[in-house]
């Protein structure tokens, strides 16, 4: 599981598709509707908001918001929160950074015209949801970044 921080327009088809069909695991998981994911360190972040469905539904309105203009039909009325406005959730700059070069890995390995239209990004933004502060990436991502060392 991957929700990705970064903002869904760096994201490709395939990756714009996995981060809805992700998120909505994500609500079915906060909603006690699965046995298995409910661990997975992801979820912390959705799990300690002052309203967790309400914070997975901002997520989701804004994948949603990018499939529309992708021309995609993500089907909306699975949102369960469909709402505007939500309480941001702190987040370091190392993660974004991190994710986005992740990100740029598989995109240069699967969809060569996305990696190169992200080749220009400067500042990486995050999903709306994010509030981002200077740090490291999170401690969950230790099995795969290598040392952090911020520009």
């Amino acid at each position: 599981m991957r929700i990705w921080s970064i903002h869904p327009r760096y994201l490709d088809w395939k990756g714009l598709g996995a981060q809805w069909r992700e998120t909505l695991l994500v609500q079915k998981v906060l909603q006690g509707g699965t046995k298995g994911w409910v661990n997975h360190p992801q979820l912390d972040r959705f799990k300690n908001h002052p309203d967790p469905m309400k914070a997975v539904g901002y997520f989701l309105m804004e994948v949603h918001r990018e499939s529309l203009c992708r021309g995609y039909k993500y089907n909306y009325e699975k949102i369960l929160y469909p709402v505007k406005e939500v309480e941001k959730i702190t987040l370091n700059r190392g993660q974004l950074d991190y994710e986005f070069e992740i990100l740029m890995e598989r995109l240069a390995k699967r969809t060569p015209v996305k990696h190169s239209e992200n080749m220009d990004v400067e500042l990486v933004e995050a999903h709306p949801i994010f509030d981002v502060i200077d740090g490291p990436p999170e401690l969950w991502e230790k099995a795969y970044w290598r040392e952090y060392t911020p520009d």
